[in-house]
C-alpha cells in the first residue's frame, strides 16, 4: 500500500516555514525579494540595531516619497497604500516602543505626505483619504505616550500652520487623546490668541470635550449660534450637568424663539410664538434639576413624553418614582400612547415597551384609524395573535388592505395576509369583526380593476 503524502508539512504555515531553518529562509528571501521586500527587511535589520538606525531608514522612504512629483495611476495606487500601510506599522509598531519622539516625528512626517499625494494619485473612491483618517487614532494615542511638553508643540504647529488638513485629523483622534495633551492644545490655541473659528473651532470643541473644559466649548461657539434653540439647549445641558445652574437658565432663555412682528395688515392678530425643538424641552428639564426645581421637572417630562412617546424619557420618569409608582406611571404612559394624535407612533410604542394588551384595546378601540402601509404591522399582528386574536386580524386586514390600494390587485403577499387572517378569525370571540367573507368580497371589489367611463 503506498504511504499516503505528509499534506500537512507542506502547508504554508509560519510552523512549516520555520522548520526550514534560518538560513534557508534568509536565502530564499534574498532570492525572492523585491523593491517593496528589500525594504522592508532594510528596516527590519535597522531595528534590530536600534531606534536611530531604523529612523534613518523611515526618513529615507519618507523624504522619496515627498520628493517625487510622478502621478500614479489606478494600478499603482494599491502598491502606494500598501507602502504608506506598511510605513506607518513601522513607525507606530516598531520604531514607537523603541522611542517614541523619534516616531512622533516621522509619524507627522507621513501625515504631511498627504497632500502632495491627493494631488497626483488617481482615486475616485477616497481610498488614500481613508489611510490617513484611520491613523488618526494612533497618531493621538503616540502623542499622548509621548506626553503633552513633547507632542503639543508638534500638533500645535501642524494645526496653525496646516490647518486645512490636520483639523480633520485631530479632530477624529481627539477621543484617543490623553485628557492631559487635549488641555495642553487647548491652552496653546486659544491663550492670546483670537477668538477660534470655523475648521479651527470644531477642533477646539473636540479638544474641549476630551479636556472636560465646558468654558472652552462654548468659547468655540459663534454668538449668533448660541441663540439658536438647538444649540443653546446643548449649551444648557452641558451646563446644568456642571452644577452651573444660572448660567444655564441664561443660555436657555436667550434661545427663545420671539414671534415675528404683527404685520401693519394683521387687523390686531397677535402672532404665535413658534414652537420650540424637543431637543429644547430635554434640556430645560436638566436645567430644572440643576435649579432644585424637581416637581417641575417631572410635570416638564411628562409633558415631553406626551409629545414624543420618547422610550428614554418614560425609563428616566420611572426611574425617579418610589416602589408601586411607577405602575400608575405605566398606566399614564400607556393611556398617552393609545391617545396619541398618530395611532401608528401610539402602537409601535407599545408593542415595542411591550404593553400587548394595551396594544390590542388601542387597535380595537382604533379600528378605522389603522394605517397598514407601516412595514412592522404583519409582525405586531405574529406577536398579538396568540393572545389577542381579534386584534391580530385587524392588523393584518389593514395590511391588505393597504397593499390593495397601491393599485397591485390581489398579488400572492395579499392572499396571504387574507389566509392568516382567516385562521385568525375562527378564534376571534369579540363578535365586533366583520366577517371574514364580507372583508374577502370587499377587498376584491377594491381590487378590481376599474373601466373608464366613456361619454
Amino acid at each position: 500500500m503506498a504511504k499516503r503524502p505528509a499534506t500537512g508539512r507542506k502547508t504554508l504555515s509560519e510552523a512549516n516555514l520555520a522548520a526550514l531553518g534560518a538560513d534557508r529562509l534568509a536565502a530564499l528571501l534574498i532570492e525572492v525579494a523585491d523593491g517593496d521586500l528589500k525594504r522592508r527587511l532594510r528596516m527590519e535589520l535597522a531595528a534590530e540595531v536600534g531606534a536611530p538606525d531604523l529612523a534613518l531608514e523611515l526618513d529615507k522612504r519618507l523624504n522619496t516619497l515627498a520628493a517625487s512629483r510622478a502621478r500614479v495611476s489606478w494600478r499603482k495606487r494599491p502598491e502606494l497604500l500598501a507602502d504608506l500601510q506598511m510605513l506607518r506599522r513601522m513607525i507606530v509598531g516598531r520604531l514607537g516602543p523603541m522611542d517614541g519622539k523619534l516616531a512622533l516625528d516621522r509619524l507627522a512626517a507621513w501625515f504631511d505626505l498627504y497632500p502632495s499625494l491627493a494631488a497626483r494619485v488617481k482615486d475616485p473612491k477616497g481610498e488614500l483619504t481613508l489611510v490617513f483618517d484611520a491613523a488618526s487614532a494612533d497618531l493621538m494615542s503616540l502623542a499622548s505616550t509621548v506626553g503633552a511638553d513633547v507632542a503639543g508643540p508638534l500638533l500645535t504647529d501642524a494645526l496653525s500652520t496646516r490647518l486645512s488638513e490636520w483639523a480633520s485629523w485631530v479632530g477624529r483622534g481627539a477621543s484617543a487623546m490623553s485628557p492631559a495633551l487635549a488641555r495642553r492644545l487647548l491652552s496653546d490655541l486659544t491663550t492670546a490668541r483670537p477668538r477660534p473659528t470655523g475648521r479651527l473651532a470644531l477642533v477646539v470643541r473636540k479638544l474641549a470635550d476630551r479636556a472636560g473644559d465646558i468654558d472652552a466649548w462654548i468659547l468655540a461657539i459663534p454668538d449668533d449660534d448660541r441663540r439658536k434653540p438647538e444649540v443653546a439647549a446643548e449649551i444648557a445641558r452641558r451646563l446644568a450637568q456642571c452644577g452651573r445652574a444660572a448660567e444655564a437658565r441664561g443660555a436657555l432663555e436667550a434661545s427663545r424663539i420671539e414671534p415675528p412682528p404683527a404685520s401693519r395688515w394683521g387687523r390686531g392678530k397677535v402672532a404665535e410664538r413658534p414652537a420650540l425643538p424637543d431637543s429644547w424641552r430635554a434640556a430645560e428639564i436638566a436645567v430644572l434639576e440643576a435649579e432644585g426645581r424637581v416637581d417641575e421637572a417631572t410635570e416638564a417630562r411628562w409633558s415631553l413624553f406626551e409629545r414624543t412617546l420618547s422610550e428614554d424619557t418614560l425609563r428616566t420618569l420611572l426611574a425617579g418614582l418610589a416602589d408601586f409608582e411607577d405602575v400608575i406611571a405605566l398606566d399614564r404612559a400607556f393611556a398617552i400612547a393609545a391617545a396619541f394624535v398618530d395611532p401608528m407612533k401610539g402602537l409601535a410604542f407599545l408593542m415595542n415597551w411591550p404593553a400587548h394588551r394595551e396594544a390590542a384595546g388601542m387597535v380595537l378601540t382604533r379600528r378605522d384609524e389603522l394605517r397598514g402601509s407601516v412595514d412592522d404591522t404583519p409582525l405586531w399582528a405574529a406577536r398579538l395573535a396568540g393572545r389577542y386574536p381579534d386584534a391580530a386580524v385587524l392588523l393584518l386586514r389593514a395590511r391588505a388592505l393597504a397593499l390593495v390600494r397601491l393599485g397591485d390587485g390581489m398579488t400572492e403577499e395579499v392572499d396571504g395576509l387574507v389566509a392568516e387572517a382567516e385562521a385568525l378569525a375562527g378564534g376571534a370571540g369579540s363578535g365586533t369583526l366583520e366577517t371574514h367573507a364580507a372583508f374577502v368580497e370587499g377587498l376584491r371589489v377594491l381590487a378590481a380593476p376599474r373601466r373608464p367611463v366613456w361619454r
